[in-house]
C-alpha cells in the first residue's frame, strides 16, 4: 500500500471522533435517535462492519450485532441504559426488575424488557457502552438493508406471508429461494435461524414490514456508580469467604470462564462419559457426531476429555435436571460458584485447593503431593472474564479487600495481527487505549508451556498486545498503526487489570501515557490470550464464524497451564517437567507474613 493511500484510510482519529459523539449524544436528558450516530459509525469504517455501506447484507457483521443484542430488540422502539436499580427507580422505572429479564446469546449483560416496547441494560463500566452503543447501530443498519430489500421484492414478502400465515408445506423451498434472494449462505441463514429460534419466520415478516428508528438514552450518573456495582458485586463474595475463614489466605485470582477450571478439577464431565456418548449419538451434532466417530475410528488428533468437555456445556443446558447434582459434586469438591445479582453479569468460583479430590483431576495438570495438596491454604478466585474496564473495577474491588494476593492469571480472547484461529499468545508489554499507558511485564508463561498441550494451534511469547474501547471501534488504519508498531494482539481486558494492580503497587492511581514497569511485582503475573479471529480477513471474524468445538484446543491447554503454575507456586506440583519454574515456599508472604503450609510466595 503506498503512501497516499495510507493518508486516506480511516483511523484512531475517526474511532475517537465516534466514541466522542456517542457520549455527548447520550449527556441529553431524552433519547437519542440510533440514526444520528450512523454517519459517526460509517466515517469511523469499522474492520467488523466493512460492508456497512454496501447495499447487500453484512452477514458477518448482522450476525455478530444479533448474537450480542437480545431476540427482543426486534420488537422494541427504546434503549434504556442505567448504573443501577437506584437509577432506574429515580428516572421514573421504580419497578426495573419486575420487567421480564431477557439474555443475548453472545455477550453477558442484564437486560429488561417491559414488553411494551422498552429495552433496558445495566452499564457496570464505560465499556458497556463503548460495546452496545456500536453494536446496536451495526444492528440498525443492516437491519434496514434487509426491510429495504423485502421493500422492494414483493415477492419476497409473500414468500414469509405465506410460510408464517399457513406453515406451509413448501418451507423448505421457500427458505431456499429467500436466503439466496437476501444473499445469505446457507451457513449464515443458519447462524440466523439458530439465533431467532422458534420466531425466525415471524421475525423476516416483521422484517418485511418495520423499519427500524431505535432511540437509545442514558440515564444520568457517575464514575462512582462503577465502583458501587463492583461493590455490590463483591459483597456476596466476601461474605463467603468471611464465614468459611478463607478471606486471610493465600489468593490466586483468575479471569477466564465458568467452565474450564471447574472441568478440569472436578470430573463431573469424566464420570458422565456414557451419558454424553449418549447425547452425541441421539442429538446428531454436526461438529461432535463426526468428531466421535473419528475418535472410535483412531483418526482423531484431540483430546478425549476436551470432547467430553465441550458436550458436557450442550449436556447441562438440555438437562437443566442435571445442573443441580453437578454444582453438588462440584462444592463437595471445593469449587462453589457465585452468581451475584445486581448490575455487573459475573459469575464467580471459589475453589478451596485442600478441599479438591485429585483423582478426579484431568491426566494433563501432572503429579501432585496429596498430603501437601490436603494442608494447602491456598484459594483460587475465578471470575468470568469481563468487559473491558469492568476487568478494572472488579480487581480494583478485590485488591483493595484482600492482603494475600500470590498469583494473576489472565486468559481471554483476542483478535492476532500475525498468528492463526486457535493460536495462542502470550504477551510481555501491554499498550491500555483507556489509559494511554504501556506496561512492560514478565510474563510468568511462556510458549514452551503451552506447547505439550496444543494439538493444533501454535503458542507465540513475547507478543506485544493492545487494549482497543471495543470490537466496532477498531478500522484498518487503526490497527495497521499498532501493527507497525509490533503490536499483533488486539484485546479488551489486560489494560485494564493492569491498571488495577498498579494501584495495588504503587502510591497513586495509575496515570495515563506512562511506561510503567511492572517486571518485579511481588506476586506471579500471567497473560494467555487464544486468537478468536483475525480482523484482515473477512471471512475470519467471530461475526463471520464462532470458535465452537474447535475452540476447546487453545482454551483447554491455556487452563492446564494456569492451574498447573498454580499448584507449582502452591508447592503441590511435583512434576519436574518445568524446573526453570520458580517455586512457593510454605513461609513468606506478598503483603504479611505466614506458618505452616500457606503455599504462599517467597
Amino acid at each position: 500500500m503506498d503512501n497516499a493511500r495510507q493518508t486516506e484510510l480511516p483511523g484512531k482519529r475517526e474511532v475517537d471522533l465516534y466514541v466522542q459523539t456517542y457520549l455527548t449524544l447520550l449527556r441529553t436528558s431524552g433519547p437519542v435517535p440510533v440514526a444520528t450516530l450512523i454517519p459517526a459509525h460509517l466515517q469511523s469504517a469499522p474492520l467488523l462492519h466493512q460492508g456497512a455501506n454496501e447495499p447487500d447484507i453484512d452477514a458477518g457483521a448482522f450476525l455478530y450485532s444479533t448474537l450480542r443484542l437480545p431476540r427482543e430488540i426486534v420488537w422494541v422502539e427504546h434503549i434504556l441504559f442505567g448504573q443501577s436499580v437506584a437509577s432506574f427507580a429515580r428516572h421514573g422505572y421504580r419497578d426495573i426488575l419486575s420487567w421480564r429479564q431477557v439474555t443475548a446469546p453472545g455477550r453477558r449483560r442484564r437486560w429488561y424488557t417491559n414488553d411494551q416496547g422498552v429495552l433496558a441494560a445495566f452499564v457496570s463500566s464505560s465499556s458497556d457502552l463503548d460495546d452496545v452503543v456500536p453494536t446496536i447501530v451495526a444492528w440498525q443498519i443492516e437491519w434496514n438493508k434487509l426491510h429495504r430489500m423485502f421493500e422492494e421484492n414483493p415477492v419476497l414478502r409473500d414468500i414469509v406471508r405465506q410460510v408464517t400465515q399457513t406453515q406451509a408445506n413448501a418451507q423448505r423451498e421457500a427458505d431456499e429461494r429467500l436466503r439466496e434472494a437476501l444473499g445469505l449462505s446457507a451457513y449464515d441463514w443458519g447462524r440466523l435461524a439458530q439465533a431467532w429460534g422458534e420466531q425466525f419466520w415471524a421475525i423476516l415478516a416483521f422484517a418485511a414490514e418495520q423499519r427500524k428508528r431505535l432511540t437509545i438514552q442514558l440515564l444520568p450518573g457517575g464514575y462512582a456508580g462503577y465502583t458501587r456495582a463492583a461493590r455490590t458485586w463483591w459483597t456476596p463474595i466476601e461474605r463467603y469467604l468471611l464465614e468459611h475463614q478463607l478471606m486471610d489466605r493465600p489468593l490466586f485470582f483468575v479471569s477466564s470462564n465458568m467452565h474450564s477450571i471447574a472441568n478440569v478439577l472436578s470430573g463431573t464431565a469424566r464420570r458422565r462419559q456414557d451419558a454424553l456418548v449418549r447425547f452425541i449419538e441421539q442429538t446428531r451434532h454436526p461438529e461432535l457426531y463426526p468428531e466421535l466417530e473419528r475418535f472410535r475410528a483412531g483418526q482423531s488428533r484431540s483430546n478425549w476429555d476436551n470432547l467430553l468437555y465441550y458436550t458436557a456445556r450442550l449436556y447441562f443446558a438440555a438437562h437443566p435436571e442435571e445442573r443441580e447434582a453437578r454444582n453438588r459434586e462440584e462444592a463437595e469438591r471445593g469449587i462453589v460458584t457465585i452468581n451475584p445479582e445486581g448490575p455487573v453479569d459475573v459469575g464467580v468460583q471459589i475453589i478451596t485447593l485442600s478441599q479438591l479430590s485429585p483423582e478426579d483431576f484431568d491426566p494433563r495438570l501432572g503429579q501432585l503431593s496429596l498430603d501437601r495438596l490436603a494442608h494447602c491454604q491456598a484459594v483460587i478466585l475465578n471470575i468470568n472474564y469481563p468487559l473491558g474496564m469492568g476487568a478494572y473495577h472488579l480487581l480494583h474491588q478485590i485488591v483493595a479487600s484482600t492482603e494475600r494476593l500470590v498469583g494473576v492469571y489472565i486468559l481471554g480472547k483476542a483478535a492476532t495481527l500475525n498468528a492463526r484461529i486457535g493460536d495462542v499468545m502470550l504477551s510481555d508489554v501491554v499498550y491500555d487505549e483507556h489509559s494511554g499507558n504501556t506496561y512492560w511485564l514478565r510474563n510468568c508463561f511462556s510458549a514452551a508451556d503451552l506447547r505439550p498441550y496444543l494439538i493444533y494451534g501454535s503458542a507465540l511469547d513475547h507478543q506485544r498486545a493492545v487494549t482497543v474501547f471495543g470490537t466496532f471501534l477498531q478500522n484498518r488504519g487503526y490497527l495497521d498503526f499498532f501493527y507497525r508498531e509490533n503490536f499483533t494482539v488486539v484485546e479488551m481486558e489486560a489494560g485494564p487489570y493492569l491498571s488495577a494492580l498498579y494501584e495495588d503497587l504503587f502510591l497513586t492511581r495509575y496515570g495515563t501515557g506512562e511506561q510503567v514497569n511492572l517486571t518485579a511485582v511481588p506476586f506471579d503475573l500471567g497473560l494467555i490470550h487464544y486468537a478468536s479471529d483475525t480482523p484482515y480477513s473477512r471471512a475470519h471474524t467471530l461475526g463471520a464464524r464462532g470458535l465452537s468445538y474447535y475452540g476447546m484446543d487453545s482454551t483447554y491447554a491455556s487452563t492446564i497451564v494456569i492451574l498447573r503454575r498454580i499448584f507449582r507456586q502452591a508447592g503441590v506440583l511435583i512434576d519436574t517437567s518445568h524446573a526453570s519454574d520458580c517455586i512457593v515456599q510454605p513461609h513468606g508472604g506478598v503483603h504479611g507474613t505466614t506458618t505452616g503450609s500457606d503455599c504462599s510466595h517467597r
